[in-house]
């Protein structure tokens, strides 16, 4: 990385604007959960491509993160320069050294995924939800927001995060192929997710539609009445995280109101969860770990849920039609 953002700088930050798009800003979203838990920033969100025309409020004092796995993406350039020129620090977070977001930024903190193929964002998404824990922990520590004891136990799962990444294929696989199988020539999934488990439902219906072609939606579980609620019937089927987080409880009830609709309900929850198991009619297990870190692990079964649909409907899973790797224009 080259962090020119130096701790007394990070000392002074007042608020975290990121800019992102697709996949990327997915990322953007869990990583807002350990920015404002750990470091207490508040995290503004905001979609690259509106950013720039809103004529956005930006202060010296604000930190932008510019997130693109290319360092291309047009749209999130244009918000980086143009919070750049009203005064803020801009950080890029990128996969590729040399690339343009690199050279518009005043620092820059690579995530070195290694080249990715496919279309489809898998490894580049959860690389980008490290590297932005890791930003995330180094700022709480500057700011004095965290002890020594806790950053040590939040590295040493970040560590164990490949091993149990490892196990999630493993445990998972079968299970997921087999429930690609049964709904594969559905016509809608509905992805249900509440806290932190709402990006990672984002991200799942985001792969669901680029690679299988199906359509998908991700709510938050908790507007679920405010009408999604209205489009269950027993052939959709419902996909929810339900993984450890503060909100478990409210999550589970969600999950037996789908339910109670006829609703098929496929859920990630994390293992030893009797009452996910209880609650859903096909439960999915992640290892356990800190639940902030729980997203890295609970989008695993969602990008094999997506990736085995589509081959189930032989779509080309790494190159969808429609898209590209880099989008270089509006």
């Amino acid at each position: 990385s080259e962090l020119a953002l130096t701790p007394e700088q990070a000392a002074m930050v007042r608020r975290v604007i990121v800019v992102a798009c697709g996949t990327s800003y997915h990322a953007g979203l869990v990583g807002r959960y350990a920015i404002e838990t750990w470091a207490r920033l508040p995290v503004d969100m905001d979609i690259a491509s509106e950013y720039r025309y809103r004529d956005p409020v930006i202060e010296p004092d604000d930190l932008v993160i510019g997130i693109t796995q290319s360092g291309e993406t047009a749209d999130t350039l244009a918000a980086m320069r143009l919070a750049r020129e009203r005064g803020a620090h801009v950080l890029a977070v990128t996969n590729v050294m040399g690339s343009q977001a690199t050279r518009d930024a005043d620092s820059v903190l690579f995530t070195r995924a290694g080249l990715e193929i496919g279309v489809a964002a898998t490894k580049t998404f959860t690389s980008q939800v490290a590297a932005i824990y890791l930003l995330g922990l180094w700022l709480a520590q500057v700011r004095d927001h965290i002890d020594r004891e806790r950053v040590a136990e939040l590295v040493g799962e970040l560590k164990a995060l490949p091993r149990k990444i490892e196990e999630t294929i493993d445990s998972c696989d079968r299970q997921v192929r087999a429930i690609a199988r049964s709904h594969a020539e559905g016509r809608f999934f509905l992805y249900l997710g509440r806290h932190i488990g709402l990006p990672v439902c984002l991200e799942g219906a985001l792969k669901m539609k680029e690679i299988s072609y199906i359509p998908s939606a991700a709510y938050a579980a908790g507007e679920m009445k405010h009408g999604p609620i209205a489009l269950l019937d027993e052939t959709t089927p419902v996909v929810c995280i339900a993984t450890d987080m503060p909100v478990l409880d409210k999550m589970l009830s969600n999950v037996a109101e789908v339910h109670a609709r006829g609703a098929a309900v496929i859920a990630i929850g994390t293992e030893g969860s009797d009452e996910v198991a209880a609650t859903a009619d096909q439960a999915l297990f992640v290892p356990r770990t800190d639940w902030i870190l729980q997203p890295i692990l609970a989008v695993v079964p969602l990008q094999l849920l997506a990736y085995y649909t589509a081959r189930q409907l032989g779509r080309n899973v790494d190159q969808p039609r429609n898209l590209a790797k880099t989008v270089t224009v509006e």
